[in-house]
């Protein structure tokens, strides 16, 4: 009888790059894993910090912008089976030059720290907060009524504008945000690109008008774009997962 293909003794481990897997994480600020170096556990532990490095923004632990992304496109494809609504939200930190310009990069991080945590203890758990660009973060939110909508971007602003970051002379920096918002289209097949891009036109709106405040889309019902109804009858990317 052939042995077993998986069997331990034909399988030759290639080099690996242990050390720079290590230092990686180091860098990272993620601990070396636990246990016997090069042991099952101790590998199963590096390969799980590694896969957490890969989808987390190192400053802030939040979800990075590939991760979010991909959880985006899951959600589209949700919603035009479901038909169920969806609320997607962009943030982006007002002023932010002055506060790198006026108090020095550490400052900086900060204040993007202190947004992050601020965002992610104001959704629900099932919600999603990402940092996509330096100080833009975005909010994925399934499940949530238009008539919801508005009210939970107001409270993500209300609640950074009360948070303050303590600076080395005793004093404390406040900052506020400027939010845009789009609703997935309900029945249609659409793209990560398209909904994020809608999103962002309301936040420049929200921007152009004075910042520290919220724009959404009027309606959850926009118009629906040539390559959106191009989409409309396509294959689902994720259709094995339905």
């Amino acid at each position: 009888m052939d042995a077993h293909p998986l069997h331990p003794r034909l399988i030759k481990t290639p080099a690996l790059r242990l050390e720079s897997a290590l230092a990686l994480l180091r860098h990272s600020g993620y601990g070396e894993p636990e246990g016997l170096p090069g042991s099952e556990a101790w590998l199963q532990q590096l390969v799980d910090r590694l896969v957490d490095l890969s989808s987390r923004d190192p400053l802030t632990g939040l979800a990075n912008r590939r991760y979010f992304e991909l959880a985006v496109a899951r959600e589209i494809d949700r919603v035009a089976r479901s038909g169920e609504s969806a609320l997607l939200l962009v943030v982006d930190i007002d002023h932010f030059k002055r506060v790198n310009d006026n108090h020095g990069h550490a400052v900086g991080d900060q204040v993007i720290r202190a947004v992050s945590e601020a965002l992610a203890v104001t959704v629900r758990p099932m919600d999603l907060v990402a940092r996509v660009g330096g100080e833009e973060f975005a909010i994925m939110l399934p499940n949530c009524p238009a008539a919801f909508g508005p009210q939970v971007a107001e409270r993500v602003r209300r609640r950074v504008a009360r948070t303050q970051v303590p600076l080395q002379d005793n004093g404390a920096l406040t900052v506020t945000v400027s939010v845009g918002g789009a609703f997935a289209q309900q029945w249609v097949r659409s793209s990560t690109e398209l909904w994020m891009e809608r999103a962002d036109r309301q936040l420049y709106r929200a921007k152009a008008e004075g910042r520290d405040r919220v724009c959404l889309e009027a309606s959850t019902v926009s118009s629906v774009t040539a390559e959106e109804k191009g989409m409309l009858y396509g294959t689902s990317q994720f259709q094995d997962l339905a």
